[in-house]
């Protein structure tokens, strides 16, 4: 399986290397779990994909996240099971099979239940495991012997279990309700699969007579067609406007049915004329008004979405055509007031993408209230589930308090049949709202309970209607680890762990399997719900369909691999639970952000491929435990216990992007760019011999461990560079994803050392900043003085002096401070000169004073005056001329340490409080970097008055496209900066 030290290619092949690997992990069956093997355990179940979907971005996303958290609790000891499957999406799959058959030029009913579930079932054979297939490319560390199939025979018989078990209790009913309709799939749907948008519609007004022929009320609406099933008209009791209309009775337009006007307080008198038609079989607040005030319930509505019987010579008609014709037959009849441009909001199927009908039909539901009022309570008094981030709790929770009696059945037959069978025999051989059932776990079991019920005659018939695949989704958590069945995976991984998923189902699915949970386990089904961003386009765009912005990651992966694909999305999340923004070019098909991370992958393979080459053929292993002998030494690994400690907390709190941020800060810098460049010279052939293998031994222990650290991010690249590192044998099962995850060791932790260390990465970097803008050849040595007012930074400096000489290519490097020191203590020949020579002067100044003193001591009161004026001029010399005298001493006085002469051209930066000059004279020529500075401001300059003059231009301001008035503001922007930049660097060689 890999190759030898000297062997290891020259450039990282990312397609050869991923598919090798993506095979040995799952025919060695690496991440099969175990629920006997010891460890705590570490559970998730895969979000299942619907199996008629392909691999988008959200899944690479979400894959990517959730295999970093599994990989690491594996590394952790953990016993892990990160479990796989996909849904059996009914409504998906119908849609696509009923589209095939209608290019076939047939239909459902014409193929018959039994052929088109055969059809479905050899559509899943054959294509169903695309996006399975496609999940394997992205290297995803699930246990595939486990994988599961929200139809297969296991997991049916947990629904039809949950089903029974919820109908015995009175918790699911059959029943007659308003439900959401989509006419397209012809299937009831959820209010989550609801999706509200917002359209320019119109307000239609008419007259409705009243029956005593008195006047009329005008009422407004935005869909006039359902004016057909009116049953009444509803005013506020409180608006005085109608108040006394309460109780008499209109003449419906078009039907001429006599219908009352009720007073309830659900009207708004803000709306429209203050009065509202009341049509219950086709309105939700109108089917509440409806019950409390008795009114009749007129359906008007075939499923296919065109009008019935009810609605007289419009029959036949589809629904929207209905509308302009009810609309002209009203303006016809002289009731039609006005229209108005209106916009509304207007609910659309989330599936059938078109807008659905409030339909009175007679579905089964499930009583929520119970069962969500129960997973409230594990909200609230437990906090379970944990949501991350947290501000998505109150989301969570506000859908609980919110939720209705949710309808299960779907008028589809792709999915869960049913258990309830009719007893038709009853009803004329027809299942009617009227037919009575009998609920059971098989149909030999409904047998026998419909005999003992109707008799040995009675003819059955299974209801043929599916459920709601959310209801099955809802048990996913404990049907896939065995549930009802007390097996030893539920006893082991039950409750799950973590559930990484996105805010946008938590409606959908979260909320399901939590009141599923809670119900049938007693437990919540996960400790944390890790909820996640989006991944937004080049432009900050949420992707979707309709606009057609989606990135396909198979293509980025195509072109740069699986790991730098997953890279890249959790290196980019900022913070837990943030949307992040893929750089991404169309018009090539090129990510700049994804070859950024196929650049590192690169960079560790370099890396790696250099510290193997100067092994000497030896394992870390064979190495063994590193003994620190140079600064250097400790350093990195300092750095390197200090970043375990860093990752580990980022991972245990989510902050996963941030761990890949600083694994990559400290593998492409700390230890990439800093410590192999350090010990080159050390691993010289004719270096100390203990140097060398000390420098050995650090270079593979911190190798290894950077390996263990990025393994959860890049599996592939990782996996192939240790088993070479480890020399592992071809026949070795030994793999780096069951390796222990690094543990930080405090004792080599040393704060106080690294921040020395930054001080002198921050010289050689300002150096090289330095060398770069004065143009210095790479090849050419420079003198550099450092200046600094702290002996703790001159200590360090002069302790790391060799490491910037190195890496800087400084040829002699003094210090300021240094020099100033040494030279105010003067030679010893100087002392003895100048010192005999200025107490000679002394003694004479002092002689002539005594005597001019005591000349002037006869006069009186002046004697004493001038002793003391004297005495102190003299001791005011003394001191000055030899206690001061060294002060003066530096401008005669050779340096020790050479100084900078002050006439010298110099260039010079500043890293914290120490000043950087590098003298330039003799190593660049200082006239033709100026002229070709003063060239590059003037092109900037050039640049930048053409950007200004495109800018103040109001016909491309206002007519060019944003991005386009955007971009030249951001060039110019940067042209300013460079040109900032050039003049500082100019005025620096003036």
């Amino acid at each position: 399986m890999t190759a030898t030290i000297s062997n290891l290619p020259s450039l990282y092949d990312p397609f050869t290397t991923e598919a090798k690997w993506q095979k040995f992990w799952e025919e060695n069956q690496v991440y099969k779990a175990d629920p006997n093997h010891s460890g705590e355990p570490y559970c998730v179940v895969i979000p299942p994909p619907n199996v008629t979907g392909s691999l988008h971005m959200g899944h690479a996303f979400e894959s990517a996240l959730i295999d970093v958290l599994v990989r690491y609790h594996r590394m952790q000891g953990r016993n892990t099971l990160w479990l796989p499957g996909t849904d059996h999406a009914s409504i998906a799959v119908h849609t696509m099979l009923e589209r095939q058959l209608k290019k076939e030029g047939k239909t459902r009913a014409e193929l018959g239940r039994e052929e088109f579930l055969e059809r479905a079932w050899q559509w899943k054979a054959e294509s169903g495991g695309t996006i399975v297939n496609q999940l394997r490319r992205l290297g995803v560390s699930v246990d595939w012997s486990r994988e599961r199939f929200t139809l297969d025979e296991g997991l049916s018989k947990a629904v039809v279990e949950a089903f029974v078990s919820l109908y015995k209790e009175g918790l699911i009913y059959r029943g007659e309700y308003l439900v959401n309709w989509c006419p397209a799939t012809q299937s009831a749907v959820s209010d989550v699969e609801v999706e509200k948008q917002e359209v320019n519609g119109n307000l239609w007004h008419f007259r409705y007579p009243l029956t005593d022929g008195s006047g009329y009320v005008e009422v407004a609406t935005t869909r006039p067609e359902t004016m057909l099933g009116d049953t009444g008209v509803a005013v506020n009791p409180n608006d005085d406007r109608y108040k006394h209309l309460i109780g008499k009775t209109l003449t419906l337009p078009i039907m001429q049915r006599e219908i009352p006007i009720i007073g309830d307080e659900l009207v708004d008198p803000t709306f429209g004329t203050g009065c509202v038609k009341v049509t219950p079989a086709h309105d939700p607040n109108d089917f509440e008004m409806g019950k409390r005030h008795n009114l009749p319930f007129i359906n008007i509505l075939n499923k296919d979405g065109t009008l019935n019987a009810n609605a007289g010579e419009f029959q036949g008609q589809d629904r929207f055509v209905a509308r302009k014709n009810v609309v002209s037959r009203l303006e016809a009849d002289g009731v039609l007031v006005k229209i108005e441009d209106y916009k509304h909001t207007v609910p659309y199927s989330d599936r059938g993408k078109v807008p659905i009908e409030p339909l009175l039909s007679t579905q089964w539901f499930v009583k929520i209230r119970p069962m969500a009022d129960r997973a409230l309570e594990f909200l609230d008094q437990q906090n379970s589930p944990e949501f991350v981030p947290q501000r998505w709790t109150k989301v969570y929770r506000d859908w609980l308090v919110s939720l209705r009696d949710w309808c299960i059945s779907r008028q589809l037959w792709w999915g869960h049949q049913i258990p309830a069978w009719y007893a038709v025999s009853e009803t004329g051989g027809q299942i009617t709202d009227t037919t009575p059932f009998v609920v059971a776990k098989s149909a030999d079991e409904a047998w026998e309970k419909a005999k003992a019920q109707f008799g040995e005659n009675v003819q059955l018939q299974q209801d043929p209607d599916v459920l709601d695949t959310w209801f099955s989704s809802g048990l996913w958590p404990f049907s896939t680890l065995g549930w009802p069945e007390q097996t030893p995976d539920l006893a082991k991984y039950y409750p799950t762990t973590t559930l990484v998923t996105g805010f946008d189902i938590i409606f959908f699915w979260v909320a399901r399997m939590t009141m599923m949970a809670g119900h049938f386990t007693g437990k919540m089904p996960f400790h944390d719900v890790y909820i996640h961003g989006l991944v937004l386009d080049e432009k900050g765009q949420k992707m979707s369909k309709t606009k057609g912005n989606g990135i396909d990651p198979l293509l980025l992966i195509d072109k740069y691999g699986t790991d730098a694909l997953r890279y890249t999305l959790v290196k980019e999340v900022a913070g837990a639970g943030q949307d992040i923004r893929l750089e991404y070019d169309r018009d090539k098909d090129e990510s700049s952000s994804v070859q950024a991370s196929r650049n590192f992958a690169n960079k560790l393979w370099n890396a790696a491929r250099f510290v193997m080459m100067n092994l000497d053929g030896q394992t870390p292993q064979q190495l063994g435990q590193p003994v620190a002998s140079e600064l250097s030494d400790r350093w990195i690994l300092s750095r390197y216990h200090q970043v375990i400690n860093q990752t580990t907390n980022y991972i245990n709190n989510y902050g996963l992007g941030e761990a890949a941020k600083g694994i990559y800060e400290f593998i492409w810098g700390d230890f990439c760019d800093w410590y192999i460049e350090l010990v080159k010279s050390r691993l010289q052939p004719g270096a100390d011999p203990t140097s060398r293998r000390a420098a050995q031994q650090v270079l593979a222990y911190v190798l290894e461990g950077i390996l263990k650290l990025l393994h959860p991010f890049m599996p592939h690249i990782t996996e192939e560079i240790w088993q070479t590192l480890t020399q592992q044998p071809a026949e070795s099962l030994q793999t780096l994803a069951l390796q222990a995850y690094p543990q930080a060791d405090a004792n080599l932790i040393d704060p106080a050392l690294e921040e020395q260390f930054d001080l002198l990465i921050g010289t050689i970097r300002t150096i090289r900043n330095l060398r770069a803008e004065a143009d210095v050849k790479p090849g050419a040595k420079v003198k550099v003085n450092l200046q600094t007012d702290s002996p703790k930074e001159q200590q360090i400096l002069t302790a790391g002096q060799s490491y910037i000489k190195d890496l800087a290519k400084v040829e002699a490097l003094t210090f300021a401070e240094e020099q100033k020191s040494q030279t105010l203590a003067p030679s010893k020949s100087q002392w003895n000169w100048k010192t005999i020579g200025l107490v000679i002067v002394g003694l004479v100044f002092l002689r002539v004073g005594l005597a001019v003193a005591h000349t002037v001591n006869q006069i009186p009161f002046a004697g004493t005056f001038f002793e003391i004026v004297g005495l102190g001029y003299s001791i005011w010399f003394i001191a000055r001329s030899i206690l001061f005298a060294e002060a003066k001493l530096p401008e005669q006085l050779p340096a020790v340490l050479e100084a900078v002469p002050a006439s010298e051209q110099t260039i010079a930066g500043v890293i914290g409080t120490v000043q950087v000059v590098i003298p330039l004279t003799g190593v660049v020529d200082i006239e033709a970097l100026r002229a070709k500075l003063q060239k590059s401001i003037s092109k900037v300059e050039a640049e930048a008055q053409s950007l200004r003059g495109r800018l103040s231009n109001p016909k491309f301001v206002d007519k060019a496209p944003t991005d386009v008035v955007q971009g030249a503001k951001d060039a110019l922007a940067e042209a300013e900066k460079q040109a900032e930049i050039l003049r500082l660097r100019l005025q620096t060689l003036l």
